[in-house]
């Protein structure tokens, strides 16, 4: 009779921590914040030098992106 309580135990202590980690997975699942974070690091981590200046192809990426809204916007109001 001991060991079918002690199992059970056991089994308990299994569902518990399964639980746990599903809790905690579905926390950092829904964790909105902390993954807008850790994105928004990312993206200025590539866009950046290590000195924290911003990489030459993403000026030249802005400075294209400008030229083709002034463009855009010339090109419409002739």
């Amino acid at each position: 009779m001991s060991d079918t309580i002690a199992a059970r135990e056991r089994e308990v202590e299994r569902n518990r921590e399964q639980l746990a980690q599903t809790v905690d997975a579905l926390q950092d699942k829904l964790d909105v914040k902390s993954k807008a974070q850790a994105r928004l690091r990312e993206t200025k981590e590539r866009a950046t030098t290590d000195d924290g200046r911003p990489r030459p192809v993403v000026l030249a990426g802005a400075a294209a992106v400008l030229a083709g809204v002034v463009g855009l916007v010339w090109w419409r109001r002739r």
